[in-house]
């Protein structure tokens, strides 16, 4: 809405389109995750229409991350303004927080705060307020599981603006929460105006402005503590190697930081603060993980071997919705056929080495991760891996993965010379 209280309507029939930007992946740029050198989210600011005091702007957000998404309870989007800017209106999106708008008479602004921070509508949210790719409670998946779903986006009317190209000034201090830290965001540059195609790709039409913002995340920012752990077990060992103790951490001496699956105040822990913030409120174990991994040799043929591997989560306040896993293995390369799992080879030490693998569940059988205290907290899948006869063996622990990782975050593994052993042959 125009300062005058007129609705301001944008010509965002193209926008409708803009999820083929999706073709092309942005330039290399700093990153934290070995496995995803070049993943980050990228923020588009378009502006799409001038108005008597302001703009009207499509802000679009892009998950060029291989290995992570954002899931329940959504992103977290801020900003500051340079100036006196305030946002008339908004469709797609809502901030938290009016602001002081005292200073405005008839027509009130949808914020007045000099750095607001923006989340997600409700899917059920009025189909006036919506626009292509809002309203999914904040939730942006991976490209690699589900592409439709991995941009987001929402329209803002900014008001007190300077009204031309030269004169308008870019937002700064842009932040991403999920909505815990992790995510550090670049400043905002000015680039090349995106365009946008009409359906039967005959006019293309662009933005009047366009500004990017690039985002990337460290898993050191997001936590003090890792959020998972791998187990090994084996067909030909009954022995089964448990994460290392404390692998996330320690039982304090009161037992204060972790409740008991049984315990009679479980309801209200779960129910009490933090539910909604994504801090984990852990099932008392030795290694205090959120989830655990287990990478079990199922059986031994003559040409192929299988692998089954389960995921528990021992987190009573989060279902983990469209989990991945990334395994590190040199055998990943023969993989033969998949039993409720998804599959895409990853090459992030480029081609001619594929040891890499993303898995991910199978809508809808398996692909939540339901929390702890659920009678289906966990989920299984089992890889089917054909032998090379010059490299295979189950001597030294080659049969184990080398690396784990559960949503992009690496998983602490047990000490090598722990792993499960062939049984000695007898002697004599």
């Amino acid at each position: 809405m125009a300062a005058g209280g007129r609705p301001v309507t944008c010509c965002c029939g193209a926008v409708l389109l803009a999820a083929a930007l999706l073709l092309s992946a942005p330039d290399a740029t700093e990153a934290y995750d070995s496995l995803d050198p070049n993943g980050n989210i990228t923020i588009k600011w378009d502006v799409m229409q001038w108005t008597p005091d302001g703009y009207v702007a499509v802000v679009t957000m892009y998950n060029y991350q291989q290995l992570r998404h954002i899931g329940p309870p959504g992103w977290q989007l801020g900003w500051t303004w340079t100036k006196e800017e305030v946002i008339w209106s908004m469709v797609g999106a809502q901030t938290t927080e009016q602001g002081d708008c005292s200073r405005f008479q008839d027509n009130i602004p949808h914020s007045c705060k000099k750095d607001p921070v923006v989340v997600d509508l409700l899917p059920d949210a009025p189909y006036d307020m919506q626009i292509a790719n809002c309203c999914k409670a904040g939730v942006i998946s991976t490209f690699n599981q589900d592409p439709a779903n991995s941009v987001a986006s929402f329209q803002l009317s900014v008001g007190l603006s300077e009204t031309t190209t030269k004169a308008v000034r870019v937002p700064r201090n842009f932040t991403l929460k999920t909505p815990g830290p992790g995510y550090t965001c670049g400043r905002a540059i000015v680039g090349r105006p995106t365009r946008f195609f009409t359906p039967d790709g005959r006019r293309a039409t662009q933005a009047l402005m366009t500004w990017n913002v690039t985002c990337t995340y460290s898993q050191f920012l997001a936590q003090k503590t890792p959020s998972c752990c791998v187990s090994l077990s084996s067909s030909y060992n009954s022995t089964t190697v448990d994460c290392p103790t404390c692998s996330c951490g320690c039982q304090n001496p009161k037992g204060t930081n972790c409740v008991n699956k049984d315990s009679p105040h479980l309801p209200s822990a779960i129910d009490g603060p933090g539910k909604w913030t994504g801090q984990p409120l852990v099932e008392c174990t030795s290694h205090m993980c959120p989830v655990r991994i287990n990478w079990h040799v199922k059986q031994n043929f003559k040409d192929y071997w299988r692998v089954k591997i389960t995921i528990t989560n021992f987190n009573f306040r989060m279902n983990y919705t469209e989990w991945n896993l990334a395994v590190q293995h040199p055998n990943l390369d023969n993989i033969t056929q998949l039993f409720g799992l998804n599959y895409k080879p990853l090459t992030p030490y480029g081609a001619g080495i594929n040891d890499t693998a993303m898995l991910w569940g199978v809508k809808p059988y398996n692909d939540v991760l339901m929390q702890a205290g659920n009678k289906i907290g966990s989920v299984q899948g089992e890889l089917l891996l054909r032998k090379d006869s010059q490299t295979f063996t189950f001597g030294k622990g080659w049969a184990f993965p080398r690396r784990v990782y559960l949503n992009g975050d690496n998983c602490v593994m047990p000490a090598p010379e722990n792993y499960p052993s062939l049984p000695k042959e007898p002697s004599g």
